[in-house]
């Protein structure tokens, strides 16, 4: 009689137990592998746009209004609670919760594969993600941005729908879309377990409501229409498929080969699976996985390498099911590639020079020298860390020219320009202008198609009211024309 009592509290130990043994093995391993975040102030141009969004909010912003991107809002609300608990000066607060997301995703990712294929399986899934997960350059895996923070909510769908939770998934779902858009791709796997359990009558109602709800009460808590327009419909030019072809091919295999290095001892096992039709059958909630996450890998057909983080749970999955499911597989073969590739990505985010973080800390020494806290400024390019790194507040709600132009990575001259500009931005860009003059206005655009020389309001603007004063590494320093004599001390 005593048996039947035991059993419950001898399951909870067991479970206990396990995850005892491997949760510090995989807080280690998440620490490890993202030692190179710490070394730099910052690693893309994300992460600058995200901490100047981050003090515009906490200055009294309105999030698509006075503060605007192409992008939800749940990180740029992550970076200012963390910039309100520890101050705006350093993005370390945000490489700390980084680590943690990617340990949350490897231990979803454990969970997963330990109720499918076994104990020894979640140990597997759980090391190899965390291995795969620096096989990038790494200014695109080291960085606290956008695909790291949606890793944990896609996995956490993915989980939720497993275990038939399907309010919980649609909640996890949109956490995912709200951390960026394509992270609402994992729908497609959630909505396939849902079938495939039988549940769609009871469970799709729950789902909606779990997806809907969250999403709702973003768009209430900024501004409905905003939300729309800069998370959905204002995005149009940007997700389009114009641009230099050969340039965005090139990234696209570069990126290709970088994620397929890395995953070296992943892809032979996986390689092998597909042959096997009864296995793919089984498998097809993964197989849908990462087919999801690929179309949203080449939506707009940009392929930043940051984007292709999203393959990488369900390659970790797939690569579990084989090892674990098939005899015969070289599971220590494929521990041992994925370390060995593993060393060699944290080895490159060690020693990498960022030249482009380099040019943007002179420029911002510059032009602290040359304005005073107070000041307004507005920096010409691509590179919007440099209004952090200078501490002064921008000029205008556009931190980039590329809402202003269309130019981002791969465009080429010929859709480059004012008539490509997000819809009504430059009469909103004219009047913060004219409102609040910048002090000093540099042109960091150093030769490419959104010069101001191509953009007939800059360059009136900039013939009739500022002066050169400085030249930085290519950037050129504008002083207003009546300020002139008191711009430099």
């Amino acid at each position: 009689m005593l048996a039947p009592q035991l059993a419950p509290a001898r399951t909870t130990l067991t479970r206990t137990a396990y995850w005892t043994r491997l949760l510090p093995v995989l807080a280690v391993l998440a620490c490890v592998t993202r030692i190179p975040s710490f070394v730099r102030p910052l690693w893309n141009p994300d992460e600058g746009y995200l901490a100047v969004e981050a003090r515009l909010l906490a200055h009294g912003g309105q999030l698509y209004d006075t503060v605007v991107d192409r992008k939800p809002p749940l990180l740029p609300w992550l970076y200012e609670a963390a910039f309100a608990l520890c101050g705006s000066g350093s993005l370390t607060p945000l490489r700390i919760l980084a680590v943690l997301a990617q340990l949350l995703t490897a231990v979803l990712l454990a969970s997963l594969a330990r109720r499918h294929w076994g104990d020894p399986a979640g140990g597997t899934a759980g090391v190899l993600y965390l291995l795969v997960s620096v096989g990038l350059n790494p200014e695109d895996a080291q960085a606290a941005g956008f695909e790291v923070f949606i890793l944990p909510w896609t996995a956490a769908a993915v989980w939720c729908a497993d275990r038939g939770r399907w309010g919980a998934a649609g909640t996890a779902v949109a956490a995912a879309f709200l951390t960026k858009q394509t992270g609402g791709a994992v729908l497609l796997p959630v909505l396939w377990l849902l079938h495939r359990r039988g549940a769609v009558r009871a469970g799709l109602p729950r789902l909606a409501a779990g997806f809907a709800a969250p999403v709702l009460g973003a768009a209430l808590l900024t501004d409905p229409a905003g939300f729309v327009f800069w998370t959905v419909t204002g995005s149009a030019a940007y997700a389009s498929v114009s641009g230099s072809p050969l340039h965005v091919l090139g990234r696209a295999l570069a990126n290709t080969a970088l994620v397929a290095a890395a995953s070296a001892g992943l892809l032979p096992p996986i390689a092998r699976a597909l042959r096997g039709a009864r296995a793919r059958a089984a498998e097809a909630w993964l197989w849908l996985w990462l087919a999801s996450s690929a179309v949203a890998v080449a939506v707009g057909c940009h392929f930043f390498g940051h984007y292709y983080l999203q393959l990488l749970p369900p390659l970790a999955l797939l690569a579990t099911a084989a090892l674990h499911t098939r005899p015969g597989q070289r599971h220590l073969a494929a521990v041992v590639t994925s370390c060995c590739a593993c060393a060699l990505f944290v080895g490159w985010g060690l020693v990498a020079p960022r030249p482009e973080l380099a040019h943007a800390q002179r420029l911002a020494a510059a032009l602290a020298h040359r304005t005073a806290p107070g000041d307004r400024v507005l920096v010409w390019g691509i590179h919007p860390e440099t209004y952090w790194l200078a501490g002064r507040t921008p000029a205008t709600r556009y931190l980039t020219a590329g809402l202003l132009t269309n130019y981002s990575g791969g465009r080429d001259g010929s859709r480059v320009g004012e008539a490509y500009a997000v819809p009504g931005a430059w009469p909103v860009f004219r009047r913060e202008l004219a409102a609040h003059a910048p002090a000093l206005i540099a042109d960091d655009s150093r030769g490419k198609p959104y010069a101001p020389a191509r953009l007939p309001t800059l360059r009136r603007l900039l013939a009739s009211d500022y002066t050169e004063v400085a030249r930085v590494d290519g950037a050129v320093l504008y002083a207003r024309a009546a300020a002139r004599p008191d711009a430099a001390p």
